[in-house]
């Protein structure tokens, strides 16, 4: 990738976040992982802020992080249908791993990015987040959690730019990806992507990017996601 020497993943576990790890290897850019189910100095839960303040005590100063993470269902939950389904617990855990902890990411991560020359922060987001494009309804944890995402990275865009006028805040759709997170949920006759080709469709996103992008939405093919 053109000008990135050294960059942050955040959920190297998961489908996505291993391919961008290759991926960015592939291009001989350092990467340095990280992740819930890692151990020692790779660790990063997104539930617990601790942890990120001190992965990001270890990361020196990136300048491409990417936070490849999105919690959608686990085994006990699903997106919710309809009304009746809602449950605060559940809407509350969306928030806390699609919003609260990338926040709390670029809280820690954002100071420690240079204060000077091109840098990009991204967030991997999704189309169902968008408010304008909704026109199904359902989904409302895993919406609501990606949108207030959205708001966030716009927010952070133009604090950002007080402390490096060339660095990058946004927010990426990877499309649908062959991972756990959309298996369940895949509709027939709709673009799937492995993991590797989306990560490559990522980076190349990213290696586009104006500096006038800070703070939008965009999908894998480079066009922007309506708020």
């Amino acid at each position: 990738m053109s000008a990135i020497k050294n960059a942050v993943v955040i959920g190297a576990s998961g489908g996505i976040g291993a391919a961008l790890v290759g991926a960015l290897e592939d291009e001989e850019v350092r990467v340095l992982p990280f992740a819930r189910s890692f151990t020692g100095d790779h660790h990063l839960d997104l539930e617990d802020e601790a942890s990120i303040a001190a992965a990001a005590g270890r990361a020196g100063s990136p300048d491409l992080v990417i936070v490849a993470t999105g919690l959608l269902h686990d085994a006990a939950h699903g997106p919710e249908k309809a009304i009746r389904e809602l449950d605060p617990a559940w809407l509350a855990r969306q928030f806390a791993v699609n919003a609260i902890g990338p926040a709390l990411v670029a809280k820690h991560f954002l100071p420690i990015m240079p204060k000077t020359g091109r840098s990009v922060l991204a967030f991997l987001s999704a189309r169902v987040g968008s408010i304008t494009d909704n026109r199904l309804g359902g989904w409302y944890g895993y919406r609501a959690s990606k949108a207030a995402l959205n708001q966030l990275v716009r927010t952070l865009a133009v604090e950002d730019k007080r402390r490096n006028d060339r660095g990058l805040v946004v927010a990426l759709h990877p499309g649908t990806v062959d991972t756990a997170l959309s298996q369940p949920f895949r509709q027939s006759g709709r673009d799937l992507f492995k993991p590797d080709r989306a990560a490559v469709q990522l980076l190349d996103v990213i290696d586009g990017l104006k500096v006038t992008d800070s703070g939008r939405h965009f999908a894998w093919d480079g066009s922007e996601v309506a708020p």
